[in-house]
């Protein structure tokens, strides 16, 4: 009887342990990185909630990766891409290219089933 009972408890943690979520926290890192990288190059045009509209640039919640490397590295438009906006106003932020995943993952991060 004591054998069993050390089995079952030997057991337990593999019966109770959580699927691995590393792919998990390694997405939510990036959220909260891009989070760290909108607020401290973005807010100042846009609005600190990206969804909505800010002083003088969009709102940019669910940007791709494509409009987000557009305009945040050469200030321009994907191809085909109907601007919300068609102020030109934003200087290019070439030093953010390393941060545009985070950016992406953090942009993507909101609601975008539209």
């Amino acid at each position: 009887m004591r054998s069993r009972f050390m089995l079952v408890l030997s057991l337990a943690p593999l019966l109770t342990a959580c699927p691995s979520s590393d792919s998990g926290d390694a997405q939510a890192a990036l959220v909260k990185r891009g989070k760290v990288v909108f607020e401290t190059n973005c807010i100042a045009c846009h609005s600190s909630d990206p969804r909505k509209d800010g002083p003088v640039g969009p709102a940019n919640a669910c940007a791709s990766a494509e409009l987000l490397a557009a305009k945040v590295l050469r200030n321009q438009y994907p191809a085909g891409y109907t601007p919300k906006r068609d102020t030109r106003a934003m200087a290019p932020l070439p030093h953010l290219e390393k941060e545009l995943p985070a950016l992406t993952a953090y942009m993507q991060s909101f609601d975008c089933a539209d």
